[in-house]
């Protein structure tokens, strides 16, 4: 199985489906090239063992990748990575916003003002 990507990496949470946290694990591959268009993905049953997760979650989460578009499927080859630039794009996008989205939520939850939000923003980027 080498050169294919490994999913032990991955560390499941309990506060969102599986599903969702295995495909967003292979968004964030491919946001930092560890993979790249035109690899291929292990089968299903290979991520099923490594996370030891219901092989039909597996199916939810390539039939989600191939909906969403980075991921391709051909029944004799198997499944691999297909993103273009603009595929590229949407993946940072999605997942910036959403790291800005929970950062913001949870400076809200503590009452930080806007103003020490980004003087903590800007001590912590230099």
């Amino acid at each position: 199985m080498s050169g294919l990507l490994s999913f032990h990496e991955l560390k499941l949470n309990t506060r969102e489906p599986v599903y969702l946290q295995a495909a967003a694990f292979v968004k964030r591959q491919i946001l930092l090239g560890r993979v790249t268009s035109g690899e291929r993905l292990p089968s299903r049953r290979e991520i099923s063992a490594q996370l030891g997760i219901n092989p039909n979650t597996v199916q939810k989460a390539f039939k989600l990748m191939e909906e969403e578009g980075y991921v391709r499927t051909n029944s004799t080859l198997g499944s691999e990575i297909h993103v273009d630039e603009e595929g590229l794009e949407r993946i940072r996008a999605e997942l910036t916003e959403g790291l800005v989205k929970d950062f913001v939520a949870s400076a809200k939850e503590i009452q930080l003002p806007f103003q020490r939000v980004i003087q903590l923003i800007s001590e912590v980027w230099d």
